[in-house]
């Protein structure tokens, strides 16, 4: 069973900086996709940035250049810097992850707040 955690979320300015964490636990191996997610209530969940089973990241245009999403795959752990954050960043953001290489997103933590003021 795998088992996602994300921590990090919190209220911050506009302009300023949070990076989010979410640790990993159960059979999920380095290359299988991973990534981040965010959700407004009333609106469609945003793919906000992953990495591929190729091992390369994408980013939804809103948020290129302004966030970089990173792995440590020792210690099991996948980031999001999120740095010139503005108030339409305010989310839940939540850390999804693949069973296998081919699979989609399958796997979701129970999310994060993030609330930008303004």
């Amino acid at each position: 069973q795998v088992q996602l955690v994300e921590s990090g979320g919190g209220l911050v300015q506009a302009g300023g900086s949070l990076r989010l964490s979410c640790a990993v636990s159960g059979d999920i191996f380095s290359v299988n996709p991973m990534g981040w997610y965010r959700q407004v209530p009333g609106k469609q969940r945003e793919l906000v940035a992953r990495f591929t089973s190729g091992g390369d990241t994408n980013y939804a245009d809103s948020v290129k250049g302004r966030f970089t999403v990173s792995r440590d795959n020792a210690k099991n752990t996948l980031y999001l810097q999120m740095n010139s954050l503005k108030p339409e960043d305010t989310a839940v953001y939540y850390c999804v992850s693949a069973a296998t290489p081919e699979a989609p997103f399958g796997f979701w933590g129970q999310g994060t707040q993030v609330t930008v003021s303004s």
